[in-house]
């Protein structure tokens, strides 16, 4: 073979190479465009922020943990009653805004944790006489807590929120 034939067998080859990385570089482009949206904005850090809200949101509504921070000495068992369910509302709607970032199965769990809980509470304040002290409340509901398989559903509810935000880090 001549130097021209080599010369021309050689810049074919280094065409073919060039043509096949603009391939490979467009089909890469075309991937990593289709996993993001136009603008580069992905809302994964507002979804997983959200998750961790409402994982405090049911850590702060479990019913232990509520009777040990509402506690107030001096209240009646209507008094504490009323402040307990306070105190679930105010965390419950503070934390609403969450749901747009969550899934629906997510939200619908932290809605029935706040609504069984209100529920236990008032179910425990209508049982005590009109004298009981709000530790009299207290005693009870934690007594109602350790008694009962449903006082663990705010550990139910925290599992599936972990497991669901986990499921988005993968």
């Amino acid at each position: 073979m001549d130097l021209n034939m080599i010369t021309f067998l050689t810049a074919i080859v280094a065409l073919l190479i060039a043509l096949y990385s603009f391939y490979l570089v467009n089909e890469l482009k075309k991937k990593k465009a289709s996993s993001e949206p136009a603008d580069g904005f992905t809302s994964r850090p507002l979804q997983l922020q959200a998750y961790e809200r409402l994982v405090m949101l049911a850590e702060r509504i479990a019913i232990p943990n509520l009777v040990s921070r509402a506690n107030q000495p001096g209240l009646d068992a209507r008094q504490m009653q009323r402040l307990l369910i306070d105190s679930v509302k105010q965390e419950y709607e503070y934390n609403t805004t969450q749901q747009i970032y969550v899934s629906p199965t997510a939200w619908e769990a932290v809605k029935n944790l706040k609504d069984q809980n209100m529920l236990i509470i008032n179910q425990v304040g209508a049982s005590l006489p009109a004298e009981a002290s709000g530790l009299d409340m207290n005693r009870r509901l934690l007594e109602f807590m350790m008694a009962s398989k449903k006082g663990a559903l705010h550990e139910i509810v925290m599992e599936a929120l972990n497991f669901e935000a986990k499921k988005m880090m993968r």
